[in-house]
């Protein structure tokens, strides 16, 4: 089973349960940039509570559930995850915060095709505020990744009033000075 493969099961699990759902972190930016590894898939789902404690059955028997909720401090939002037996993978599957940067880039989810099937990522633009949001060097090499694939796509008012507001706008701009004809 390919990383992938996990993400497409998991987005079938949300889908027979009626999960509104946004793929997110590596697999947003690797579509959006340029591809690299990961062994982690993110969501960001739209529920007030957790997820029903009967979802890691609609995973499958591949799937185990982590027990512990954990609270993300960067958005203030609760995550819950679980693992792929007998590998590295891991699905982080992220609530919906109130942040309102959270709330408008799921709003603007985009369907794409990945695999020949229909999945919701966010923009472009919204994946380069999250990871310039985030600012680990992986996220700010995968800033780097999607502004050298989609730089002159860019709504660049929208990307700029967003960091602007999480005051990310200065390390965007180091970045985009290394990025030719950005």
């Amino acid at each position: 089973m390919t990383i992938t493969d996990v993400a497409l099961l998991v987005i079938d699990a949300l889908d027979r349960a009626g999960v509104a759902h946004m793929l997110v972190g590596s697999f947003s930016s690797n579509y959006h940039g340029i591809p690299r590894s990961t062994e982690d898939v993110d969501f960001v789902v739209k529920l007030a509570a957790p997820l029903a404690s009967g979802f890691d059955k609609l995973l499958g028997e591949n799937f185990e559930a982590d027990p512990q909720l954990s609270f993300e401090t960067n958005t203030g939002t609760v995550k819950q995850v679980f693992r792929v037996k007998d590998s590295e993978f891991k699905v982080e599957i992220f609530r919906l915060s109130d942040d309102p940067f959270d709330q408008e880039r799921f709003r603007r989810r985009q369907l794409v095709e990945v695999k020949g099937r229909r999945v919701f990522m966010p923009s472009a633009e919204d994946v380069v505020v999250m990871k310039l949001r985030w600012k680990r060097k992986k996220d700010l090499e995968d800033v780097k990744d999607v502004l050298s694939v989609q730089g002159g796509k860019l709504d660049w008012l929208y990307v700029e009033k967003w960091c602007d507001q999480h005051d990310s706008r200065a390390v965007l701009e180091e970045i985009r000075k290394t990025v030719p004809a950005v």
